[in-house]
C-alpha cells in the first residue's frame, strides 16, 4: 500500500500516523509538505491531527486552502482513499470533501480522553476489520469536534449510511462523564457523530485518533484494525 501523509505547519500527529502506517504496511508512507502542488502515486492520503496554522481563522480552514489540497481533491475525485483525523476531519469539511462542519466543543473546553465509539459501517476500506455494532475505545484530543450539519444534510447522512462511528456510553464506564452532550458524547456533536464517510465510502473523517490506539503501550489497540483494513483493501495482490 502506497500511503502519503500531508504535513502542515502545526501538525503534531503526522509522526504518529507515520509509525502506525509503517507497522501496518511494512513500508513508511511518503511525508509531503503542504506547500507541494503534486503528490506521488498513492493508494491512501492521510490528513493528520494537530493545529494547522494554529487554528487561526477557523480550525482547518486555512489548511484547506494549502497548495497541496488541490492535488488531494483531484486524487479523492479519482477514488484514492483519503483519511482525515481530527484536524484532518476539519480540513475535509472545510475543503468540501465531506459535508457539515466541526464547531467549538459544547463545553468550550479542550477535551482529551478515551471515548467509546460504536462502529456503524464495516463495508468500507477503513472499517472492514471491525464488526458492525462493535464498541471500541479510541482517544480524542480536540477543542473543535462538535459535528454540525443542517437537518437536510443530517437526514441524507442517515439515509445514505454515511455515519461510520458514533459516540456511545462505555459499557465498562471507562469513558467518564462529558461536560457537553451527555455521558458519552465529548463535544456535543449532533446525532453523536464521531466520523463520517462520503457517499462512495472512499473518504473518511473522524475526530478520534486511531493512530493513538495502535499499540499495547497506548492502553488500547482498537485503532489498529483501521490500518489493517486499509492495508488489506489497498495492498497489491
Amino acid at each position: 500500500m502506497r500511503a502519503v501523509v500531508i504535513v502542515f505547519p502545526g501538525s503534531n500527529c503526522d509522526r504518529d500516523v507515520q509509525v502506525a502506517l509503517t507497522h501496518a504496511a511494512g513500508r513508511p508512507p511518503a511525508m509531503v509538505w503542504h506547500g507541494e502542488t503534486e503528490l506521488p502515486p498513492a493508494d491512501l492520503i492521510v490528513l493528520p491531527g494537530g493545529f494547522s496554522y494554529g487554528d487561526y481563522l477557523r480550525a482547518g480552514a486555512m489548511a484547506a486552502h494549502s497548495p497541496v489540497m488541490r492535488a488531494v481533491k483531484e486524487k479523492a475525485d479519482a477514488g484514492v482513499r483519503v483519511l482525515g483525523i481530527c484536524n484532518g476531519f476539519q480540513m475535509l469539511t472545510e475543503a468540501g470533501l465531506l459535508p457539515g462542519a466541526l464547531l467549538r466543543n459544547g463545553s468550550l473546553r479542550f477535551v482529551s480522553r478515551q471515548v467509546a465509539l460504536r462502529v456503524e459501517r464495516t463495508d468500507t476500506d477503513f472499517t472492514a476489520h471491525y464488526q458492525r455494532g462493535q464498541v471500541v475505545r479510541i482517544p480524542v484530543a480536540h477543542m473543535d469536534g462538535n459535528y454540525f450539519a443542517d437537518a437536510d444534510t443530517l437526514a441524507r447522512l442517515e439515509d445514505n449510511r454515511q455515519v461510520a462511528f458514533r459516540y456511545v456510553p462505555d459499557p465498562d464506564g471507562g469513558a467518564g462523564v462529558s461536560l457537553a452532550g451527555g455521558p458519552a458524547n465529548p463535544n456535543g456533536a449532533l446525532a453523536d457523530i464521531a466520523g463520517i464517510v462520503n457517499q462512495t465510502g472512499t473518504v473518511l473523517g473522524l475526530m478520534p485518533h486511531p493512530e493513538r490506539a495502535a499499540e499495547p503501550a497506548h492502553g488500547t489497540t482498537d485503532g489498529k484494525p483501521m490500518f489493517a483494513s486499509l492495508v488489506d483493501a489497498l495492498a497489491p495482490a
